[in-house]
């Protein structure tokens, strides 16, 4: 029977909210024609199943499609592979190759703005306005705005109903896409209370790193 960690990434600075995230360390025991049914099942905006946990190949699917990128599972995996002692340099989902290391208690990884969903990057002029969204309609949205533009402080929201999540709580894919629009380092309040590190990396890359923790180690029984 698979075993099912279940992490939070990107949570705020007393530990709370981050966004839920399922991992298999041991993929290959979920069928790859099992895979979708067990995303969708979970229901989290992401899961990764790790197909090789000593060079880091990684499946990421969230309930409706399967991604060859997004930070926050990335993140999450490279957290927790070093947890169990199998820390890997580099993470290498569909997309290419990701480094990810572990600095002062936060996990960070490397990646580039184009393996990101295409999303649009919506200023709003206070983070009030992006308080008092209800949602977004069109498409993959992250709805940002600056709460302290001198100290790199930014208010987000991120919608992306086209892939399953009608608002995802911290999503750094989005962070990726926003720090290379703005090729400075930010901190990014998103959700309801997470917090995620961003900062360009070189040759046109970005880094985005936070805290994770784990919340959970059960069995998961496959169906079918």
């Amino acid at each position: 029977m698979p075993t099912l960690h279940v992490l939070r990434v990107f949570v705020g600075a007393d530990g709370t909210f981050g966004n839920p995230l399922g991992v298999f360390l041991s993929g290959t025991e979920v069928p790859a024609e099992k895979r979708p049914a067990v995303a969708a099942d979970l229901g989290f905006s992401e899961t990764v199943f790790v197909l090789d946990p000593g060079q880091g190949v990684v499946e990421i699917r969230t309930p409706t499609v399967q991604l060859p990128f997004a930070g926050h599972p990335l993140v999450g995996t490279g957290w927790l592979l070093h947890e169990v002692g199998q820390t890997v340099d580099a993470l290498r989902p569909p997309a290419g190759v990701v480094p990810t290391w572990s600095d002062n208690g936060e996990q960070w990884i490397r990646g580039r703005a184009e393996w990101a969903p295409v999303m649009e990057l919506r200023q709003y002029p206070r983070g009030a306005e992006v308080d008092t969204l209800t949602g977004v309609s069109d498409g993959f949205v992250d709805a940002w705005a600056w709460l302290d533009q001198s100290a790199g402080l930014v208010r987000s929201r991120v919608f992306a109903g086209d892939a399953g999540i009608v608002e995802d709580e911290a999503t750094g894919a989005a962070a990726v896409r926003l720090v290379t629009a703005l090729g400075r380092p930010v901190e990014i309040r998103q959700g309801r209370g997470s917090r995620l590190l961003a900062r360009p990396g070189p040759d046109g890359t970005a880094e985005v790193g936070g805290t994770v923790v784990l919340d959970e180690v059960r069995d998961y029984r496959l169906t079918g």
